[in-house]
């Protein structure tokens, strides 16, 4: 051991790994949490479609067949056919119209993922004041020309 890991301090090859170490796990952290979030997010959006859908087939494909059959049926029991489709009619749209707001509540849920772009903010507000160390700028060289000790 040298001097300088025998008093507790690393060397700069040390820091450099330890910094790149740290740095990557932090860029695995946050990829994380932005999945995390936009799964949720996205399953939020995928059953407010999904309502939105059976709202649709409801309305489309069920209500020729179920509203002459009830139409018919209250018609059986004395009121008008006319009163009767128009109260069938209601009925649909008003299970229609509770889909939709059932829908749009879920919608209205699904937001941007605010801790991970807080949290890249934050990283990039860090990273803005790290300022990198000047390399040195090679010499030209002619392809396939090394230099050795001998010839410089």
């Amino acid at each position: 051991m040298s001097a300088v890991e025998q008093d507790g301090e690393r060397s700069l090859g040390q820091l450099v790994a330890s910094a790149t170490a740290e740095m990557a796990a932090l860029v695995h952290d946050e990829i994380a949490l932005a999945k995390a979030e936009l799964r949720r997010d996205a399953k939020r959006a995928g059953i407010g479609g999904g309502a939105i859908t059976a709202a649709g087939v409801l309305a489309l494909f069920a209500l020729p067949v179920l509203s002459f059959a009830a139409a018919y049926g209250i018609h059986n029991l004395g009121l008008g056919l006319a009163w009767s489709f128009l109260i069938v009619g209601g009925a649909h749209l008003l299970i229609a119209a509770v889909l939709g707001l059932f829908a749009m509540a879920k919608f209205k849920k699904v937001k941007p993922p605010k801790r991970s772009m807080a949290s890249a903010k934050q990283t990039a507000a860090v990273l803005q004041g790290v300022k990198p160390h000047p390399r040195p700028v090679a010499e030209a060289r002619p392809a396939g020309v090394t230099v050795t000790r001998s010839s410089v």
